[in-house]
């Protein structure tokens, strides 16, 4: 049996006390374990990083107000300037990046074609954003 005496006498006495080695043996393996795996899990130390993306930002491009007047002369943000001037303008404009606006107001009494030829001159310089700016009616 396995709770009896250890006398050789043959007795029916009953041990009452209970073997307490394995319990520390397990006991003893447990501490271990988690000696072992509690440095382990808390290794890391919290910050608070910072978030951060990977997207440019993106500047707005600015606009350049061009008018044509009445009399068929031109103007680049308010200044006044000749026919020569507005192809290179225009290149130098459709080369930065990101391209700026053009935005185009003509006068109701000019000519429809001095606005063409200046949609033209910036079509060959290579400028892709055109508007146009129009004047509510006031009636």
């Amino acid at each position: 049996m396995a709770f009896g005496s250890m006398n050789s006498d043959g007795g029916d006495d009953v041990m009452s006390e209970i073997n307490m080695i394995p319990l520390i043996d397990v006991m003893l393996v447990l501490l271990i374990v988690f000696i072992i795996t509690i440095p382990v899990m808390k290794h890391a130390v919290n910050i608070d990083l910072p978030r951060a993306t990977n997207e440019q930002e993106q500047t707005p491009p600015q606009t350049i107000q061009f008018s044509v007047a009445a009399d068929g002369s031109y103007w680049w943000n308010n200044e006044k300037i000749e026919d020569a001037q507005l192809a290179t303008l225009l290149q130098a404009e459709a080369a930065k990046d990101p391209q700026p606006e053009l935005h185009i107001r003509g006068d109701k009494a000019v000519r429809y074609e001095r606005v063409a030829q200046a949609m033209a001159a910036a079509q060959l310089a290579g400028v892709r954003k055109i508007g146009f700016i129009t004047e509510p009616d006031t009636n």
